[in-house]
């Protein structure tokens, strides 16, 4: 069956909307600390979006503490098994997660889904890249291209997550979007985006399919090179792969969950204090190095948002195998 490129994440694009006008000054926050639980590794999309927000937070005032935990497993499942189990202990906690929540938890990867949690907001967006090393012999995403269609099984494509995730579901988009078989793209999976893009680095892997935020800075200090995104247009120089003729779009969320019976008092100062984040200098700062988008969408708009993106994942799953 046709896979209908650029359908999967319709809602996304539509909802990517810019926050601004908030007054921080204006009312002070009832958050005093947050402590981020982050459910893969060093370097990811998820630890970067946790630290990144933790930093905005704290450099601005509107928090006077953050604190971090990396918690790996279950391709998530662990922190999220964690959250629900200590709930009485986590009224401090928010779970950073994205769209993976969504298609591992139809894939069965783990028991539970978003609706298991206290859902706080929807914080950003980050466009997918693919990403070679600066010494690769592929120099851009026509050598890529060239590769593949010659022997899809000789290019290696990593990603930080199993098969079957984002990282391999975009990378096969991308692929299929020009003219090749996504079912035949020879996926790699890491524990995580740091140990993905060590190896694309250490040679284990040809390119590296991964958020443009985990990468960005790299890409400038030119520690890596990336050869498209998945945005609708180039990004500060960086080809999309619909200039280049491919009709490949990609958004991924990312967002902030809380544990199960969460009080509604809480909930509220959560949200208020991430929506006043945007209007921040500290916050711009972040956003810009990351690429990021903003996103937010809290409680009830986040839920449908979900449901939605539930629906049309599972029937892209559906159609690629994967269910």
């Amino acid at each position: 069956m046709k896979w209908k490129v650029g359908k999967i994440f319709k809602t996304v694009a539509l909802a990517t909307t810019l926050v601004a006008g908030f007054s921080v000054s204006s009312v002070a926050s009832s958050v005093d600390y947050i402590h981020f639980l982050i459910p893969g590794g060093a370097g990811g999309g998820w630890d970067g979006t946790a630290r990144g927000v933790g930093e905005a937070l704290t450099k601005s005032g509107l928090i006077n503490k953050a604190s971090y935990e990396n918690m790996s497993g279950g391709g998530g499942g662990k922190a999220i098994a964690y959250i629900i189990k200590t709930a009485p202990k986590q009224k401090n906690t928010m779970m950073v997660n994205s769209t993976p929540i969504v298609i591992r938890s139809l894939q069965g990867v783990f028991p539970q889904s978003f609706r298991d949690l206290t859902l706080i907001a929807s914080v950003i967006a980050d466009y997918q890249v693919l990403v070679v090393r600066p010494d690769s012999k592929y120099k851009n995403w026509a050598d890529v291209l060239k590769a593949f269609k010659a022997n899809p099984k000789k290019l290696k494509i990593a990603g930080g997550s199993s098969r079957g995730s984002m990282d391999h579901l975009v990378a096969a988009q991308i692929f299929q979007a020009a003219g090749g078989d996504p079912k035949s793209v020879r996926y790699v999976p890491y524990d995580a985006g740091g140990k993905a893009l060590a190896g694309l680095l250490t040679g284990e892997v040809d390119v590296l399919s991964t958020g443009l935020g985990e990468v960005l800075d790299k890409h400038k200090k030119g520690q890596v090179r990336i050869i498209g995104v998945t945005s609708k247009e180039p990004f500060e120089g960086i080809p999309s792969f619909k200039s280049m003729g491919i009709n490949a779009f990609f958004a991924n969320w990312r967002g902030f969950f809380g544990a199960p019976n969460l009080s509604q008092k809480r909930v509220a100062a959560l949200q208020d204090v991430l929506k006043k984040m945007y209007s921040t200098p500290e916050w711009e700062t972040v956003r810009a190095r990351n690429g990021w988008t903003n996103l937010y969408q809290p409680g009830d708009k986040f839920r449908a948002f979900l449901i939605d993106q539930e629906k049309t994942i599972g029937s892209l799953m559906k159609e690629m195998g994967f269910l």
